[in-house]
């Protein structure tokens, strides 16, 4: 499969999150949802990846449960990395599902899960 354009890849990623139940995204408050080429050589060593693996996504900010006082900050960040997830996941399908897969992880980053705990769950 072709590369897509950004622009259909951000349609990807905003279909995936307004899949979401209700109830997660009615709490959805002070984040922004990216998509970027790659992750940064930055990005990758602040996460522990090594040199030759790579990020499908990443959350980066304060978690709904660890808000104490939280107000007048800039928003969180979840950033959807589209060129490892087309490499990874050639076919249409399967891409859209590993775009759904990877939103609802980092989705649910910003709720306080963990990755021990959404491995446990089937979604790390």
């Amino acid at each position: 499969m072709p590369r897509m354009t950004r622009e259909d890849f951000e349609d990807l990623v905003r279909e995936a999150i307004e899949g979401l139940p209700e109830e997660f995204l009615s709490r959805l408050d002070n984040i922004d949802v990216v998509v970027a080429d790659r992750p940064s050589a930055a990005q990758l060593r602040a996460n522990d990846i090594p040199e030759n693996e790579t990020m499908l996504g990443l959350y980066e900010g304060v978690p709904l449960v660890s808000r104490v006082n939280y107000g007048l900050v800039v928003p969180d960040k979840i950033t959807i990395f589209q060129r490892p997830l087309e490499e990874l996941y050639p076919t249409r399908e399967d891409l859209i599902e590993e775009v759904q897969t990877t939103v609802v992880h980092e989705v649910a980053h910003f709720f306080g899960l963990d990755d021990r705990t959404l491995h446990e769950m089937g979604l790390g």
